[in-house]
């Protein structure tokens, strides 16, 4: 004997292997270029090439060539015993003639599920393919079972005899029984096998022995009987037994231990082949004896009777089987009578062209090409028994769908295939979702094998599978990535052949059904899904494939909005939950409640828990069941075992429904449906409640999504707290609930009250609560971000948390100081400040406080600013309360006023610190720097309105008023140009202002100190000048222009008096009167206001001045007007005096003659003016821009 080793067609096995034990080849064993062929036959190619994924088969022992005249029906000595080189007994040696089991093909299908619905194109017996092959040359009939799986078909031999045989002993399969009778063949009677099939059974079984042993040695020949007797036990322990198990039953687990899921649909062939014969792929079962050694390394032997000539059937049975197996040679051994007569080698390319048995090798593969085209055709729901009969002597085959016929009768689980084809199905969405880097695209071929598993399995005996499906429908649909926009190369609307969908069943009409079956079918084919009318057009090429049109299959839902996406997660959420609850226990065998522990009612009193009081203690008790989440304390009310498949599958469910909520109300709160939003939050910490007492160890993760669930909470809150004014539409989505989240919360109940987090979801209709409730959501957050080390495993998670939390307390912070500012609104003048307001200021102050740590311990001065800001204008309204006690005419600018405006500007300050610089962020910048800039001025203000003399010298008063003023005006941006920047200008020119006038003041009171009178004229000239020019660059401001300019007549005449000489007083006066000139500037934008005024509508009632012009108040312009008159008058004739003759030397200067000419003349025009009562506010305003225009042609004159 040879070397095994030597046998290169074949692939040996991976390794020796136990009885029945499985040794799978490695990948690089299995792709070797040695393992497929490509064979030449008959003149023309025919590719084919084969691949041994799985053998357990002993090695190969070489043939042992039997002397001539050995009789065969005398047993060897080593018959049916085992051996080292044969393995079990009857492993190898019955060969092909061991009958196929009905489950055969799931057996394989359950040990290579990778290659079932892809790669794939037909699982099955070899027997049943070269039956298939031969069905245009044979007369005998054909039975078959087909399922599809994706692109994979299942065939296994579906034994009409047999199963008829059971139905007349258990009364299964009666509703097939009649339905054979009735259409395809009346008088139904079981065939038995000849005697002459038996004795030809035994006689190969001895010569296979004999040619393994080759010694020739006999043992006694048993009687005939006990041939019989012994060969027919032998094949009903083969076929009859095993071939129809009992009911299936769900093993304890169907993903951990794949051997136990086929429950006796075990893999029992020697050997499992991947066969590409031409673009077909196969994966098939094959048990034929291989031999091997010395000079034939792979050969197949076969016995035949030299009297009977080979035929196609055999040349076509024997070329097949060597294809198959990848087998080059093929040795017969030809016998008379059972006695040994000679040997022949043939090869395989040659076994096409034996005498006799002639075949073209292109015609079988046309056969194989519209045979698959026909049953991928018509078998195209996934989950369907098809039959697919061709009666013995008939050419016309025909496809039932049994399925179909099942279900019209009453127990649609008489189909013995429902359960293997259920599991199948199972499995390969199983091993299709565990591939994460490819399962995208076949999200719609994983959902229809799925949806069509829960289709075929009865709930009440199955819910560990239907439970597990449905969890898998649920994670198709991923919640936790934002939805992308379709596209065509988006892999979740690709359409493929791989599956077909319910919906898409419909599809399957006359139309494709018509080109295997003609519109004048007889009536007793309308139960057939398709027919071919005669096997001979098998044989023509593409016969079929021409008009074969896979239909597109199943494309993943494409959900128009997150809603739709959710909803759906959450009705295979349900189904789950309905399934494990209904393994566990019914409702009636709930535990009754504790008498000892109270029910929570919805009547609770709402101030006992929705206070600020309420809530710290409710904050108490979930973060002390957050620490014993941490211990793994666990407590189930349903009375689930902790690790049982329930349990686990539970858990899963629910925290998918509580993840499904959460993005509901993710949804609902970006199109403001706050009231929907939170339903939907308080529906997901609901189902997290729950997850929280099922759970014995709390992952990190689910810990996330509790903060964040949290978090989204706390933004709910805060918008209803910010839009009451739809709350009553607010209050009716939240109330409102669907069946399917009331049944959701039914199965949660079972295990806890979900009770955990009723703080932070209930509406309110009190504002301070809910955004009470809002910051304790986002402390509770960030509570749970301490328990590990999630704050930096999620830093990004950790700063929105705490970003949130310090703008809740800014809200909560000016929520209070909003309520002391009304407070303070409705108290009486001369009342102290209350008790009530200073509470309302620590609250707001310690809220303001905690939100400026918040965002500082995040970097971000930008939002620290803003709450410093907040918080200075805090110490503003504190010293507008102190400003309001005491009696309003005789008050002083008091201390706490003092204290809290330095508080104010110290936090002005921090902010503008914070922030660095205003290239940062100028919009911040600019507003913090103008609350500075008004609290410096307003303290100024009231100090220099209510100098307080009863505590401070007129100089230190007037010093620090001073420096408030020039503050103000440092952080009074006058420059940049922005909508604010007309305040500026207008804030800046009132400090000026009331600085002149304060300077001017002094000069007036003051006595003595030359030095000090000098600078404080300087100053107050600097500043009325400085003010003039800013409101002249305002439009709106011409009376305080005016009134700026009277006083400035006023500080000329002032140091006028006390000049002695005569040309030092001509010359303050010449100024005097020039600052008259320039004020025509602010009547010109008096009169055209005015003149908007006039220029109503006729017939239209003149309004207020007020009205009309909103910047021009008539009284003031009036008292102003009045003013100026009489200044003016004075100044001319203070002029005229100083200039006349009388009080001069006599000269000839010319200018101060025609200047005294030019007044006296303005000066009669004026008396005359003002002395007519009866002259109209605009003409008045005519007159002087006319004298002053006048005024400055004269002074102008050479």
């Amino acid at each position: 004997m040879g070397d095994p080793k030597e046998a290169g067609a074949e692939a040996p096995p991976a390794g020796a292997t136990a009885p029945g034990g499985l040794s799978l080849l490695s990948q690089g064993e299995a792709e070797e270029p040695a393992q497929g062929s490509a064979l030449f036959l008959g003149g023309s190619e025919v590719k084919s090439r084969a691949v041994v994924k799985y053998s357990s088969a002993p090695p190969r022992a070489a043939f042992a060539r039997l002397e001539e005249k050995t009789d065969l029906k005398l047993p060897p000595a080593n018959w049916l015993r085992e051996s080292a080189r044969l393995g079990p007994a009857g492993t190898t040696i019955l060969g092909n003639s061991k009958k196929s089991k009905p489950f055969s093909s799931f057996g394989m299908a359950y040990d290579f599920i990778d290659s079932v619905g892809n790669d794939v194109d037909v699982v099955s017996d070899s027997e049943n393919i070269k039956k298939l092959l031969k069905i245009p040359y044979s007369k005998s009939h054909v039975s078959m079972a087909v399922h599809r799986v994706g692109r994979t078909l299942l065939l296994d031999e579906l034994d009409i005899q047999e199963l008829f045989m059971r139905s007349s002993q258990t009364g299964d399969w009666t509703w097939l029984k009649e339905f054979y009778q009735r259409l395809i063949d009346q008088k139904w009677q079981r065939k038995k096998k000849s005697k002459e099939h038996w004795y030809q059974k035994a006689i190969l079984s001895k010569f296979l022995y004999y040619s393994i042993n080759g010694d020739g040695a006999a043992q006694p020949v048993p009687s005939a009987a006990e041939q019989q007797e012994s060969s027919s036990s032998d094949q009903t322990s083969d076929s009859g037994g095993a071939s129809w198990p009992a009911p299936f039953e769900m093993p304890a687990s169907v993903s951990e231990d794949p051997s136990a899921s086929s429950q006796g649909l075990k893999n029992d062939f020697v050997r499992n082949i991947l066969w590409t014969f031409e673009d077909i792929h196969m994966l098939v079962g094959s048990n034929m004896p291989i031999f091997g050694g010395g000079r034939y390394p792979a050969v197949s032997l076969r016995l035949r009777d030299n009297n009977k000539p080979i035929n196609v059937l055999t040349g076509i049975d024997y070329w097949l089987d060597n294809l198959i197996c990848n087998v080059p040679e093929l040795v017969m051994c030809f016998h008379v009578n059972g006695i040994v007569q000679k040997y022949e080698m043939i090869k395989t390319e040659e076994i096409p062209n034996l005498e006799n048995s002639n075949f073209s090798t292109k015609v079988i593969k046309d056969i194989a090409q519209n045979i698959l085209s026909f049953l991928k055709s018509n078998c195209t729901k996934e989950g369907h028994t098809y039959w697919l009969f061709k009666a013995s002597g008939s050419d016309i085959v025909k496809l039932y769908d049994l399925t179909t016929l099942c279900e019209e009768t009453e127990d649609k689980y008489q189909n013995p295939f429902t359960m293997p084809v259920a599991i199948l199905l199972y499995k390969v969405a199983c091993n299709m979702m565990m591939k994460k880097n490819q399962n995208k695209k076949h999200y719609g071929t994983i959902r229809t094998l799925l949806l069509n598993c829960v289709k075929l399995l009865d709930k009440s005996r199955h819910p560990q599978i239907i439970a597990s499906a449905n969890y898998m429908l649920s994670e198709l649909f991923q919640l936790d990535e934002p939805k992308k926009e379709e596209s065509s190369e988006s892999p979740l609307n690709e359409n493929s052949d791989e599956s077909y969908s319910e919906e898409e069943e419909e599809m399957a009409d006359s139309d494709e059904n018509g080109s295997y079956c003609p519109h004048s079918d007889p009536p007793d084919d309308n139960k057939a899904v398709a027919i071919i009318k005669s096997v001979g057009e098998l044989s023509v090429p593409e016969k079929y494939k021409s008009i074969h049109q896979i239909r597109p299959s199943c494309a993943f839902p494409v959900c128009h909005d997150t809603e739709e996406r959710c909803r759906l997660v959450l009705s295979y959420v349900l189904e789950g939950l309905k399934s494990v609850d209904s393994s566990i226990k019914k409702e009636s065998d709930l535990p009754a409640a504790d008498p000892n522990t109270p029910i929570p009612l919805k009547y609770e009193d709402e101030s006992s828990r929705g206070g600020p009081e309420g809530l710290e203690k409710q904050m108490a008790l979930f973060l002390d069941k957050m620490g014993s989440l941490q211990k793994g304390n666990y407590s189930s009310q349903s009375g689930m075992i902790p690790g049982s498949w329930q349990h686990k599958m539970k858990l899963q469910l629910i925290l998918k429904s509580s993840k499904a909520y959460y993005v509901l109300s993710d949804a609902a709160m970006s199109l403001q449906k706050y009231g929907r939003a939170l339903r939907y939050i308080k529906l997901a910490l609901q189902s997290h409640d729950t997850y929280c007492c099922l759970c014995t160890n709390m992952l990190s993760e689910v810990l996330l999504f509790l903060s964040q669930y949290l978090t989204l909470c706390g933004d709910i809150q805060l918008m209803l707290a910010q839009n009451a004014s739809n709350r009553a539409a607010h209050l009716e989505e939240f109330n409102y609930q669907t069946k399917e989240d009331q049944e959701i919360l039914h199965s949660l109940h079972r295990e806890s009250s979900c009770q955990g987090f009723a703080w932070a979801t209930d509406l309110s209709t009190d504002l301070e609560s809910q955004l009470s409730v809002s910051c304790k959501c986002y402390e509770a957050a960030n509570e749970i971000l301490q328990f590990s080390d999630l704050k930096s495993q999620n830093p990004e998670h950790y700063v929105q948390v705490l970003k949130r939390m310090g703008n809740i307390r800014n809200e909560i912070g000016v929520f209070y100081m909003n309520q002391a500012a009304a407070l303070q609104g409705e108290r009486v003048v001369s009342k102290s400040v209350s008790t009530a307001e200073q509470q309302l200021w620590k609250k707001s102050f310690s809220c303001f406080e905690k939100g400026i740590h918040n965002f500082e311990s995040i970097d971000d001065a930008t939002n620290a600013a803003l709450l410093l800001c907040n918080t200075g204008r805090l110490m503003r309204i504190c010293a507008q309360a102190h400003c309001g006690a005491g009696d309003e005419f005789k008050r002083e600018f008091s201390p706490e006023e003092g204290l809290y405006y330095n508080k104010a500007a110290d936090y002005y300050l921090r902010a503008l610190r914070s922030l660095g610089a205003r290239d940062r962020h100028p919009a911040v910048w600019d507003s913090v720097s103008w609350e500075l800039s008004t609290t410096y001025f307003t303290a100024a203000t009231l100090q220099q309105d209510h100098a307080p003399l009863s505590r401070k010298a007129q100089e230190q008063i007037e010093k620090e008023v001073s420096e408030a003023m020039m503050k103000s005006l440092k952080y009074c941006d006058v420059d940049s140009v922005s909508a604010r920047q007309p305040l500026c200008q207008y804030r800046a020119a009132t400090i000026h202002h009331r600085l002149a006038s304060m300077y001017h003041s002094c000069l007036r009171n003051q006595v003595g100190d030359e030095h000090l009178r000098k600078q404080h004229r300087v100053l107050a000239d600097l500043h009325y000048s400085k003010a003039v020019a800013l409101f002249q660059l305002l439009k709106d401001t011409p009376c305080e222009l005016l009134r700026v300019q009277l006083e400035r007549v006023a500080f000329a005449e002032f140091q006028m008096s006390s000049q002695n000489s005569n040309v030092g007083k001509l010359k303050t006066l010449s100024g005097a009167l020039d600052v008259m000139v320039r004020t025509r500037h602010a009547f010109q934008l008096i009169r055209k206001e005015l003149g908007e005024e006039r220029g109503q509508p006729a017939g239209a009632d003149t309004p207020p001045a007020a009205e009309s012009a909103p910047g021009l108040n008539r009284e003031e312009v009036l008292k102003l007007l009045g003013i100026f008159e009489s200044r003016l008058s004075f100044l001319l004739l203070q002029s005229i005096k100083l200039l006349s003759p009388a009080k001069k030397k006599a000269s000839n200067n010319i200018e101060e003659d025609v200047a005294l000419k030019t007044n006296k003349q303005i000066y009669s025009q004026l008396l005359r003016a003002t002395a007519n009562r009866n002259t109209s506010l605009p003409e008045r305003v005519d007159v002087l821009i006319r004298l002053l225009d006048q005024l400055a042609r004269g002074s102008a004159a050479p």
